[in-house]
């Protein structure tokens, strides 16, 4: 279930980076107020009027949405305040991570007495 959440995120982190580096154009044609034909990336199809006449009722409007070009953010510009946090939230992050050694153990070198009968199967007695 892991994995398949991670998967759609990395989809959906792609798909953004896709969608803000893409300069997009959207083309209307637009005859008598209504919206004819639209079109991304091409240039839309008329409605077959003339558009010869002096007053013309077709218009042609477009629009670009210029995508981002430069995706390399350095260390530099970033002011000293944002550096001071940056630094100091990565290392309390990786701090919060430290395996603890936990209590030192004294019996590590001692072996225990070998068993040599069960007492409480030999005298019938057990905690219930």
């Amino acid at each position: 279930m892991k994995q398949f959440f991670h998967q759609i995120g990395s989809s959906v982190m792609a798909l953004l980076l896709l969608a803000s580096t893409v300069s997009w154009t959207v083309d209307k044609h637009i005859c008598m107020g209504r919206v004819m034909d639209i079109s991304f990336f091409a240039h839309a199809d008329d409605c077959g009027m003339d558009m010869d006449m002096e007053k013309s009722c077709c218009d042609d409007e477009s629009f670009t949405v210029q995508g981002q070009d430069d995706l390399k953010i350095s260390f530099e510009n970033f002011s000293l305040d944002q550096q001071v946090f940056l630094v100091s939230f990565v290392h309390t992050y990786f701090q919060l991570f430290e395996i603890d050694p936990g209590e030192p153990s004294s019996f590590n070198e001692y072996n225990p007495p070998p068993l040599i009968r069960d007492v409480q199967v030999l005298d019938q007695t057990f905690l219930i």
